[in-house]
C-alpha cells in the first residue's frame, strides 16, 4: 500500500500522522464505538473490545493518532493453521475513510510474518471484498473465495459468510513496487 493519503479531513497533505500499534486495554471502547458508528459490522459487546484488547493485542492493530484511534483490524493467529491471521473485524472512523487507512492497518498486521490472511465477507459488503481485493493485488497473491458460513447457522436475519484466503504471502510489494 502506498502512502501519501491526506492526515487531516479536508486537506491535502501528503503526510500520514497515524502510528500503527497494538490495542491497549483502555482502547476497548474506542473500538466499540468505532464499530458501532460504523452501521455494518456485526456488533460486539463492549466487554469483547476490551477483552480483545487484552488477548489478542499481538494480532491487532489500531491506527492512533493526537490520543485518538482513527481505525483498527482485530485479528488472532488460527491454532489450527499457524501463520494464518484470521481478520475478525475491520473498522475506520467515518472522518477518516476513504484515505487507504484499513488497506494500510492490514498491511501492517501481514508485515508480521504471517503467510496467509483470512477474513469472512457477506456477500453485499462491498468495502470488505474491495479491501481484501486490492490487498492480495497489491501483496501479488492469490485470493480464494469460498463458502463458509451458511446464513442458517445464525439467529434472525444473517447472510452466508464467504471465507477470503490470501496467500501465501510475498515480501512486501505495493503495485508501486511493480
Amino acid at each position: 500500500m502506498s502512502s501519501g493519503h491526506p492526515s487531516t479531513p479536508g486537506t491535502s497533505s501528503t503526510t500520514v500522522d497515524e502510528v500503527f500499534e497494538p490495542p491497549r486495554l483502555e482502547d476497548g471502547r474506542q473500538l466499540w464505538r468505532i464499530a458501532r458508528d460504523s452501521k455494518t459490522l456485526d456488533l460486539n459487546s463492549p466487554y469483547s473490545y476490551v477483552l480483545w484488547c487484552r488477548d489478542f493485542a499481538a494480532t491487532s492493530v489500531v491506527a492512533r493518532a493526537g490520543g485518538e484511534i482513527r481505525g483498527f483490524v482485530t485479528g488472532f493467529e488460527r491454532p489450527e493453521d499457524p501463520g494464518t491471521l484470521f481478520v475478525w473485524q475491520v473498522a475506520v472512523d467515518a472522518e477518516w475513510r476513504g484515505r487507504a487507512l484499513a488497506g494500510r492497518m492490514l498491511g501492517h498486521l501481514a508485515d508480521r510474518g504471517h503467510r496467509f490472511v483470512e477474513a469472512t465477507v457477506t456477500p453485499d459488503n462491498v468495502a470488505s471484498d474491495r479491501l481484501f481485493t486490492a490487498f492480495a493485488r497489491d501483496r501479488g497473491a492469490e485470493l480464494r473465495r469460498t463458502p463458509l458460513l451458511a446464513g442458517e447457522l445464525f439467529p434472525g436475519d444473517h447472510q452466508s459468510e464467504v471465507l477470503y484466503r490470501i496467500g501465501p504471502l510475498n515480501a512486501h510489494v505495493t503495485s508501486g513496487d511493480r
